[in-house]
């Protein structure tokens, strides 16, 4: 009788249950994201990351990336409400003044650590193993919201100066007159894939390192890489490269370029399952009653 009163108050102690916040009833074990699946496939690639020429900026190579398997991948932007029941649990830490008030809207201010802290939470809670998806996962899913970041009239010129000023000039372009205004889940509407709100004013953490590549020759022959993973990229109206505990780029830590608005993220789910104490808590309630 005592190992079963055990078992009990054991199954109790570690239930998901239901959490409330801000008024709002969500169960994460039971009402997941609505996701998209986008199939198995093949798409050209602009590598991410700098690629240096005797010290100066080139494009990067245009490269073909195959996906064997399927992306599940969730079609809105993790939201303020969502955010909220991680930090409720004591999982996440609260975000950078996040203007948005509206409870599905997007996230904003959570660096890539916050981002991989909610992961973690959510994996655990529902017992599916979700992650940020890597740049090459992105600009697949993205379709025609990807925007190329070449430096396109780099060959315009020899002068080393006008190449540097090129490429700043590009990623200042990039940015959107929508960017001083946080908005609603919704505004930038959905890409060809059905994926919402792509390339708006709220950057996506990816899981890709960024890697700084110096090349030797016009062909584009690799001399040296070298890789940071303090630094990640985050994707948008164009790439950015972003120490990892950054909330806010626009206060400092973009590493390259010009940098995001607002920083959020969305997740892709793993076919790989993982034993998450849902399922612990599912499994001794059934021991008890058997």
């Amino acid at each position: 009788m005592n190992r079963i009163a055990g078992l009990i108050a054991l199954a109790g102690a570690i239930s998901v249950g239901t959490l409330v916040t801000a008024g709002l009833t969500y169960s994460p074990q039971l009402d997941g994201p609505i996701l998209v699946a986008i199939p198995s496939g093949s798409h050209e690639y602009r590598a991410s990351g700098e690629y240096l020429k005797d010290s100066f900026p080139v494009n990067a190579p245009m490269i073909t990336v195959d996906h064997a398997k399927q992306i599940d991948i969730m079609k809105y932007q993790v939201s303020t409400s969502d955010y909220a029941l991680c930090i409720a649990d004591g999982a996440c830490k609260k975000p950078y003044k996040n203007r948005l008030k509206n409870e599905i809207a997007p996230i904003t201010g959570v660096s890539y650590d916050n981002a991989v802290e909610y992961a973690h939470w959510y994996s655990e809670k529902t017992g599916v193993r979700w992650r940020l998806p890597s740049d090459k996962e992105w600009s697949y899913v993205a379709g025609s919201r990807f925007v190329d970041d070449a430096i396109t009239r780099e060959q315009e010129s020899d002068d080393p100066s006008v190449k540097w000023l090129e490429k700043y000039r590009t990623y200042a372009e990039l940015n959107s007159v929508e960017g001083t205004v946080v908005r609603d889940r919704g505004f930038f509407g959905e890409n060809e894939n059905g994926l919402v709100d792509l390339s708006g004013n709220v950057w996506e953490w990816t899981s890709t390192c960024y890697k700084r590549s110096r090349i030797s020759d016009d062909n584009g022959a690799l001399d040296t890489q070298t890789e940071n993973c303090g630094v990640r990229i985050a994707e948008g109206q164009h790439r950015a490269y972003i120490t990892t505990f950054v909330q806010d780029a626009k206060g400092g830590g973009c590493a390259v370029g010009a940098p995001p608005n607002y920083l959020g993220f969305r997740l892709v789910k793993d076919t790989q399952p993982m034993f998450s104490r849902h399922r612990l808590h599912a499994w001794l309630t059934r021991l008890v009653v058997s």
